[in-house]
């Protein structure tokens, strides 16, 4: 619909707000979603399944401190073990080798002596495909402000207000909806468990970038980190991952919770850490719901150690930011929406019959990466794909995004054999080419 520019007074407001929508579409398409993933799944596997790995091998362990007749002892050294007790067991679903679409929500806080579950909003929405027969994950992140139907008389609202007035049933009821999909299903981590995770595991080693300074009384963050090595607490955590206070916005906040996660893993790896499990188990319990049994939990963590990185895809819902007042949506895109679904739920294969053996590519280089984009330029045209285009982009996670049903995974794994510049770059599917028109894949080349 074409609306009147307003004139006069309003035009300053008016700029501001297609400023502010031309910038939410910048975050959006800068966040990587595969890092938010890792963040939900590291809280609970650090709870729960994480559990498994170490402890399967310290049996005397689990007996000194819980008690050798124990249930989750016994239930960890049958895992750890298979028939003829020589070597650690695969894993085994009761519920056999079948797919599974499970919900991972990340929830914000209503304030102090509230219920972490009652109420709140959702501020990370992933959902996920695990396939064990082909030890395979697909991910696909639905934007938090996305404009959806609420079961019942609740009308139009973001998504991840569906929560805050029906909690989980709703949450899954409008995005089985929405999607025409089945959630079997569910895990919430409330953002109170990383706080309380770090704390006991005595707190995590990480380098700040920057000095970091910010204080707000009314949401009482205060925020004072030195650039340099620190040894943060759970509340200096918190600060460090929030912080969004320069030009890289949530852009740059992204990228601290990877920088996180590999010291939190650091973290995780210290003997004394099996002393505090418990603590971290209890930790879990109180900021970690799930529909999942314990035993469940393990089996998908016995699974985690067998995943394919390689058959790894994630995806955004594709569609664009709209606002409304004073208030911003994502708008889906139903066409683009329903082939993300089909591709990494569905896991529709592409029929032969639709492949064009005249792929197209596109290549962006941040700064300082011309010669690399040179070189996969070359590698890509000697294998008689046409780069259409070039240019620079500022881009914070190196990738490689298809946006043709035809560039799979497992073209994508061919072509990492042939041109071996691409090799650990991140896997993306993105129906909407936003770099070059008509391409069927983007190579994107990451700042150093």
């Amino acid at each position: 619909m074409k609306t009147d520019t307003p004139k006069g007074p309003r035009r300053s407001q008016y700029n501001k707000d297609e400023n502010a929508i031309r910038q939410a579409k910048l975050i959006r398409r800068e966040s990587s979603v595969f890092l938010r993933t890792i963040m939900v799944i590291t809280i609970v596997i650090i709870g729960l399944a994480l559990s498994f790995f170490v402890l399967a091998d310290n049996q005397e362990f689990l007996e000194q401190h819980l008690g050798k007749d124990n249930p989750i002892t016994k239930l960890f050294v049958n895992l750890s073990k298979d028939n003829d007790t020589k070597h650690k067991a695969d894993f085994s679903f009761p519920f056999g080798a079948k797919r599974r679409n499970i919900l991972l929500l990340g929830v914000d806080s209503n304030g102090e002596g509230t219920d972490p579950f009652e109420g709140t909003r959702t501020d990370t929405i992933i959902l996920m495909n695990i396939d064990p027969r082909t030890k395979s994950l697909n991910a696909i992140s639905i934007p938090r402000d996305s404009k959806v139907y609420l079961p019942g008389d609740h009308g139009v609202q973001k998504i991840n207000a569906a929560h805050a007035i029906g909690g989980i049933n709703m949450t899954i009821k409008t995005i089985e909806d929405t999607l025409g999909v089945k959630i079997d299903r569910y895990i919430i981590v409330h953002d109170q468990a990383v706080r309380e995770i770090v704390d006991a595991l005595g707190g995590v080693d990480i380098y700040v970038e920057k000095n970091m300074h910010y204080n707000d009384y009314s949401g009482k963050l205060f925020i004072n980190l030195q650039k340099g090595n620190n040894h943060l607490s759970g509340k200096e955590v918190v600060g460090y991952l929030r912080f969004r206070h320069d030009p890289m916005g949530d852009i740059g906040r992204t990228q601290r919770q990877q920088w996180f996660l590999r010291g939190m893993m650091e973290a995780l790896k210290k003997p004394e850490t099996l002393a505090k499990l418990p603590e971290i188990i209890n930790v879990a319990k109180k900021y970690i719901k799930t529909n999942m049994s314990f035993y469940e939990l393990s089996q998908y963590a016995g699974l985690a150690k067998h995943l394919d990185m390689d058959k790894i895809e994630i995806a955004m819902l594709p569609g664009a930011p709209n606002k409304k007042g004073y208030i911003s949506y994502w708008i889906l895109d139903p066409e683009k929406t329903q082939e993300v679904v089909d591709r990494l739920i569905y896991r529709e294969k592409v029929n032969p019959s639709e492949i064009n053996a005249n792929i197209k590519a596109g290549i962006m280089y941040s700064d300082g990466n011309a010669e690399e984009a040179n070189l996969i330029k070359e590698q890509l045209s000697n294998l008689g794909i046409e780069v259409v285009c070039t240019g620079h982009v500022n881009k914070t996670h190196t990738q490689f995004i298809a946006h043709s049903k035809q560039v799979t995974n497992d073209y994508f794994n061919w072509l990492k054999k042939k041109t071996p510049s691409i090799i650990g770059y991140q896997f993306v599917y993105e129906p909407t080419d936003n770099y070059c028109n008509g391409t069927d894949f983007t190579v994107v080349i990451a700042g150093k």
